[in-house]
């Protein structure tokens, strides 16, 4: 992470038996990964970790890990999407896709691929995409590339905003259930809450 925590000595893991049994199983698991990739090639897995690195801006492997894990995961179940515009593919063809066009238009316009790119170029290259301006078009026809952006950035976020350590950096103590929270009004704290340091 580039930016200092404001509760640098908490560990959400330090709350774990307040948690019911079926809630630590869960959290303690995106500690301890058994990586296994159902969906992801190993050529894509290299390329989403740069994006997802670029995305979140953290390198921390563990974190890496377990942000294509929940993606993989995703990808490979398809649980459905509640909302989809007709002309863009569900995420497994979306994500698909657009890893190859990723890779294929930094190839066509930098002669280098996109994991060998410099990590200014790589995050042009996303931005371009972010606004749908990336070129070649050869290599994007029927790929949409603001939804493809869209759709790496929800998958990418909603794993990072469910790992421990992240929980931790941001003071947050974990699932309420079943101790509760008692101290509701603003500004107020329960004594396991994080207390900012900073």
């Amino acid at each position: 992470m580039s930016y200092v925590s404001h509760y640098p000595s908490f560990d959400v893991m330090k709350e774990q038996d307040e948690w019911d049994d079926h809630t630590q199983t869960i959290v303690t698991s995106r500690l301890n990964l058994k990586i296994s990739y159902h969906f992801l090639t190993a050529a894509e897995t290299e390329i989403l970790r740069l994006i997802c690195s670029i995305l979140v801006n953290d390198q921390r492997p563990e974190v890496l890990d377990f942000i294509l894990s929940h993606i993989d995961q995703t990808l490979h179940q398809s649980p459905g999407e509640s909302q989809r515009k007709a002309n863009v593919p569900h995420a497994a063809a979306l994500v698909r896709s657009g890893l190859q066009a990723i890779d294929q238009g930094a190839r066509m316009t930098y002669n280098s691929s996109f994991s060998d790119l410099d990590t200014q170029r790589q995050i042009q290259y996303l931005e371009r995409i972010s606004e749908s301006l990336a070129e070649p078009q050869d290599a994007w026809r029927n790929i949409p590339q603001e939804d493809l952006f869209k759709k790496l950035m929800q998958l990418t976020v909603e794993a990072y905003c469910s790992h421990p350590s992240v929980w931790s950096e941001i003071g947050y103590a974990g699932p309420a259930y079943p101790r509760g929270y008692v101290r509701t009004g603003l500004g107020q704290l329960d004594p396991w809450e994080a207390q900012p340091e900073r």
